[in-house]
């Protein structure tokens, strides 16, 4: 091979060998871009972020808050929830890029602890402190059920926050566990937005109203007893 043919067939191998490298580069580039997104992860946001000030007794009545149940298996994961209602209101469906921190019931039940703390000293119904009389009555027990938390869609572009859950007060005695009231609460608020973020402020707005609602009408049951 004379010198001539020697370099011309390296520099088209030099040249081979850019152009793989230069589709090498390209496709990981390709695999990169199409790369799923990580999903949003949501809370109802940090709450009151200054004191607020209480002309409440020192010494608040005892509350035991059972853990919030829920109804059947969709609300047992960090999903956040839709129904087309103008569709197929029966289906439950997820956002694909929008989780919660922690599954509803949870959260629901941060959301009335931290309410109904501000009239009550609430502590959990599986700890001690629950058992403890006084005035010879053991303190009074919250239980909550979960039926409903999603954003519902009239339409493609409007919709609002669906909360409904039951709540049940239950004294506990000698005898047993006697029921003293239940409240069916139904808590809707409109989303700002048609999306994830927008059922999301709406979902926490309902929780409150909820939350208040609840707070309300067990300071009637204990002020009827």
């Amino acid at each position: 091979m004379s010198a001539r043919h020697w370099m011309a067939s390296r520099r088209s191998f030099a040249m081979l060998l850019t152009a793989s490298w230069l589709v090498l580069g390209l496709s990981a580039c390709s695999s990169l871009s199409t790369r799923p997104l990580r999903a949003a992860v949501y809370d109802f946001g940090p709450g009151a972020l200054a004191a607020a000030t209480s002309t409440q007794p020192a010494v608040l009545p005892l509350l035991a808050l059972a853990d919030v149940d829920f109804s059947g298996g969709a609300l047992d994961n960090l999903a956040v929830l839709y129904r087309l209602g103008y569709a197929d209101p029966q289906q439950l469906r997820p956002y694909a890029q929008a989780l919660w921190s922690m599954p509803a019931a949870s959260l629901v039940q941060q959301r009335l602890s931290q309410v109904l703390s501000q009239q009550h000293t609430v502590v959990p119904a599986g700890e001690g402190a629950a058992m403890t009389r006084v005035q010879g009555k053991l303190p009074l027990m919250l239980r909550v059920e979960l039926e409903e938390f999603s954003q519902f869609f009239e339409s493609p572009t409007v919709s609002f926050a669906l909360l409904r859950l039951r709540a049940t007060v239950v004294q506990k005695t000698a005898a047993g566990a006697k029921v003293l009231a239940q409240r069916q609460v139904l808590s809707r608020q409109p989303a700002d937005t048609p999306d994830a973020p927008g059922g999301v402020r709406a979902l926490a707005e309902a929780t409150d109203a909820a939350a208040c609602e609840v707070a309300v009408w067990l300071a009637q049951v204990e002020a009827a007893r």
